[in-house]
């Protein structure tokens, strides 16, 4: 046996191997999406399959039905942030938070508190059989609370012509720990959005309700 052969050999070996290798990582995953070992895996597959084919071709003109192009492994790394050809196959520390939190106020004006009352008990009625038990809509907070439940919590459920909507804003923070809601009271309303320390501020955004062409304008 010539050395070219025993070098085909042993490309060969490197495919069965990372081959048994990878599908090891695939049932490892179970369905995980962008899952770093299976991609840690799939780079070592591909370049002992590319590896394979160029020994081939160059011994004996052959290829096999593999079309892969070789990747490189720090490319790899930067496309997980992993250290696949690190210290250890360590993945580098994050220096961010893996939580973000985007927290939002909007404030509207009620041109009509019967007629908001009255679309609020519709979309009850809507939305549960009346029983005889449940209490009536009587202010503008029961209102819109009833319009959010019927709209499973979106506030697209409030962009309705009975509520005109004023500035809001959009926060979005780096926290170090998701939202407990054990930790707060029913009642505490301000705690949930009050920043932790080590919170960080990435930035916040200002809402400015759209004005129609034909809305009235005071002059400067």
């Amino acid at each position: 046996m010539t050395d070219q052969h025993a070098e085909l050999d042993a490309a060969l070996e490197r495919v069965i191997e990372a081959a048994r290798t990878h599908l090891a990582a695939v049932k490892g995953a179970q369905g995980r999406i962008d899952d770093d070992g299976v991609w840690q895996a799939y780079v070592a597959l591909n370049n002992a399959s590319y590896e394979y084919d160029e020994l081939l071709l160059d011994a004996y003109g052959e290829v096999t039905p593999w079309d892969v192009e070789s990747i490189d492994p720090d490319e790899a790394d930067q496309r997980f942030g992993v250290g696949i050809g690190g210290v250890d196959g360590a993945a580098p520390a994050d220096p961010h938070p893996h939580v973000v939190s985007v927290r939002q106020r909007r404030d509207y004006r009620v041109p009509s508190v019967a007629a908001l009352i009255r679309i609020a008990e519709a979309a009850r009625r809507e939305g549960t059989p009346d029983d005889g038990e449940s209490e009536p809509v009587e202010t503008v907070g029961e209102a819109v609370l009833e319009l959010l439940q019927a709209g499973d919590g979106s506030l697209g459920a409030l962009d309705i012509p009975e509520l005109e909507p004023l500035d809001g804003v959009v926060t979005v923070h780096e926290v170090a720990e998701r939202l407990d809601l054990e930790a707060f009271d029913e009642d505490d309303s301000a705690g949930p959005f009050r920043p932790a320390e080590g919170d960080r501020l990435v930035g916040r955004l200002d809402e400015h309700p759209f004005m129609p062409l034909d809305a009235d304008v005071e002059p400067a």
